[in-house]
């Protein structure tokens, strides 16, 4: 099995957005769904999670309600907002643009430049 793989810095957010985009999920649901939509090839700390899903929220991002777990444990479920979706929508295209502009850096040739 493959070692999982560092987050760049201020990837967190976007993949938690993207996370509670799929459906509302508790704190340790998230960190499940990253883990599932990754294919295990990203695994996020529980120091981490926590404290970005209390900025996502303090943003407007995410909502959250207390429920009940899988495992009859009160939980507190996030899920996503419209200020949240439209957020998640432009960090999207932001981070397509740079994966984009990156590609073409690294695939510059010598003749290029």
């Amino acid at each position: 099995m493959a070692k999982p793989i560092d987050l760049l810095q201020g990837t967190l957010d976007m993949l938690i957005l993207k996370a509670v985009s799929l459906g509302p999920l508790h704190g340790y649901g998230v960190l499940l769904r990253i883990q599932q939509i990754s294919k295990d090839r990203l695994e996020i700390q529980q120091g981490s999670l926590y404290p970005a899903l209390y900025r996502l929220e303090h943003q407007g991002w995410i909502a959250s309600e207390w429920g009940e777990s899988e495992n009859k444990r009160k939980a507190k479920y996030y899920r996503l907002t419209a200020a949240g979706k439209r957020r998640f929508q432009a960090e999207t295209e932001k981070w397509n643009r740079m994966a984009d502009m990156i590609a073409g850096i690294l695939n510059t040739t010598p003749e290029e430049v």
